[in-house]
């Protein structure tokens, strides 16, 4: 369990953590290939059958996430077929009262995402979540992906958070092995970042599935978040869970293909 009165600084992830990764799967497995399909003359099959291999080749690496170069490589505009389906962005359930009771709870708020800084910008516009943060870091501005020891030595140096005083929420489980490497305290793993697939497994991180939970039984959260007026409505009521393991700490075994498309993740 995490010892939260020795915390000071929350990381984290934005997409498939603060925000549902629905609109990601949307635009990279059914709208972005429509658009390159249109515009080569292509079924949608086939144009799924090109695109793929290009991004899997890949994965993982900083080019992955920059829309500039998969704007290069596909040929469209690819911040604008982003930009056209932005009311499928949704922040996900509990986001606003986690990031309160943090703010009200004197932790410092950092979201730390692999996402292009145009698409982080058109995910600010939408959600409004910028509002809720303290600092927003792109790893495109530090040259190297979460994935690499680099952006979190570049992470530290901008923003002087220290490791052993952190904690990190994120849905990509390399991420936060690389955090972890860092030193961060603590690194937990959100199971089911799109709310229409299953869970994922968590393998040996501690599974954060309720951000509401998160909060009720987390005694300086919850204390916060109950002495904080504009916090009322932002969380429904939630039962504590009786006996081991709790929800948002048991690690979870349910199993979901992992994502094969560039998030900020």
């Amino acid at each position: 369990m995490i010892d939260w009165n020795h915390i000071d600084t929350v990381l984290l992830d934005m997409d498939g953590t603060l925000l549902d990764l629905h609109f990601d799967s949307f635009v990279w497995h059914e709208h972005l290939p429509r658009r390159f399909a249109e515009s080569n003359a292509l079924d949608l099959e086939a144009a799924r059958a090109l695109l793929k291999p290009r991004l899997d080749a890949i994965q993982g690496t900083l080019p992955w996430y920059c829309l500039t170069h998969w704007s290069r490589e596909f040929g469209l505009d690819v911040p604008a077929v982003e930009a056209e389906v932005a009311h499928l962005i949704r922040v996900r359930p509990g986001v606003h009262g986690f990031l309160t009771a943090c703010a009200a709870g004197g932790l410092r708020r950092i979201l730390a995402t692999n996402a292009h800084p145009q698409s982080l910008a058109l995910k600010m516009r939408t959600s409004g979540l910028h509002e809720h943060l303290d600092e927003l870091h792109s790893s495109h501005v530090y040259g190297a992906a979460k994935e690499e020891r680099a952006f979190w030595h570049a992470l530290q140096a901008a923003t002087g958070f220290v490791p052993e005083r952190s904690v990190l929420i994120d849905d990509n489980l390399d991420v936060l092995r690389a955090a972890r490497s860092f030193g961060v305290a603590c690194c937990l793993a959100v199971p089911q970042p799109d709310s229409q697939q299953p869970a994922r497994p968590t393998a040996e991180f501690l599974a954060v599935e309720c951000f509401e939970r998160l909060v009720h039984e987390t005694p300086r959260l919850a204390r916060a978040f109950a002495s904080c007026p504009q916090a009322q409505g932002q969380i429904t009521t939630v039962q504590p869970t009786l006996g081991p393991p709790r929800a948002e700490c048991a690690p979870s075994s349910r199993q979901a293909p992992a994502t094969d498309f560039p998030t900020g993740r």
